[in-house]
């Protein structure tokens, strides 16, 4: 059996239907922390059992059976982050599941600007300590984050941001396809995967030019002071942690950390992922 985590999530959800295209519902599984928003998956023959990252328990119970396991990567930072990850991990070895596949980033280093990318290097180390076959998919930045970035130029037409470098925005529909062929195949990948990458490394000048030529509108690119978006941020309600996170994002990716471009996900999917040009035009017509 195949048991994905966050089931109900972005990328879980769409894991779930890729992989049900691919296997028999009966051979697949669902971890989720509320069970009645999987219902519909259950009515499908999909086994749904609550699991809490912060109930070693219940994951043991929702791991059973699970020859692998898609362990998605859990919405928080830091120490939070990684304690989850570990209490996961844990109830796998716990649960005799017999593959771990993780959902990792691209720049995942213990020395990355980002804290997310250092939360993901820990947590690969702790599935390298467990002994069990493993795999890390090294996922290219959501194209979803720069979407979300972009929200406020949407409608001013100026991409006000910090100094940035060029990430390979990817979404979220290719690499839940490209997730579920690796599930349907089991042991495809040993450790961290190549980058599962978009077609293009771009910075947010070549941004404003592709926003431009989809929408017909002109858009320029203002780069604000560290300080200053960081203050924005903050002005708008973020918590100051999270502000520091949103900034160590611009941090990582003038450091490079994000800009690898690899065929990997097409060969995976069996085409080329889709353009930030049309992930941006498809939002954009909502």
């Amino acid at each position: 059996m195949i048991i994905v985590t966050g089931a109900t999530g972005k990328l879980g959800r769409r894991t779930v239907e890729r992989l049900l295209a691919r296997v028999p519902a009966d051979r697949v599984g669902v971890s989720v922390r509320d069970p009645h928003k999987a219902k519909d998956l259950a009515d499908r023959g999909v086994r749904v059992r609550q699991g809490s990252f912060d109930d070693p328990a219940s994951l043991v119970h929702a791991f059973e059976g699970a020859e692998q396991l898609l362990l998605v990567s859990l919405d928080r930072t830091g120490e939070e982050c990684v304690t989850g990850h570990r209490t996961a991990i844990d109830a796998a070895v716990e649960a005799g599941v017999g593959r771990i596949l993780y959902t990792s980033q691209m720049g995942a280093a213990h020395d990355s600007r980002f804290q997310a990318c250092r939360d993901h290097a820990q947590t690969e180390d702790l599935l390298r300590a467990t002994g069990l076959p493993w795999t890390a998919l090294r996922n290219g930045f959501y194209a979803s984050s720069a979407l979300q970035f972009l929200e406020p130029a949407r409608h001013t037409g100026d991409i006000a941001l910090p100094a940035d470098g060029p990430v390979t925005w990817t979404g979220h529909d290719d690499l839940a396809e490209a997730t579920a062929a690796i599930l349907a195949d089991e042991g495809r990948f040993e450790g961290p995967t190549p980058p599962l990458t978009g077609p293009a490394a771009l910075d947010f000048d070549t941004v404003a030019e592709i926003a431009s030529r989809a929408t017909g509108r002109p858009f320029t690119r203002t780069v604000l002071p560290d300080d200053v978006f960081h203050e924005q941020a903050l002005a708008h309600g973020a918590p100051a942690p999270i502000a520091d996170l949103l900034l160590s994002i611009f941090a990582a990716s003038r450091n490079g950390e994000f800009s690898a471009v690899d065929s990997t996900l097409a060969e995976l999917i069996g085409r080329e992922p889709a353009t930030f040009r049309s992930r941006l035009e498809r939002a954009w017509a909502e």
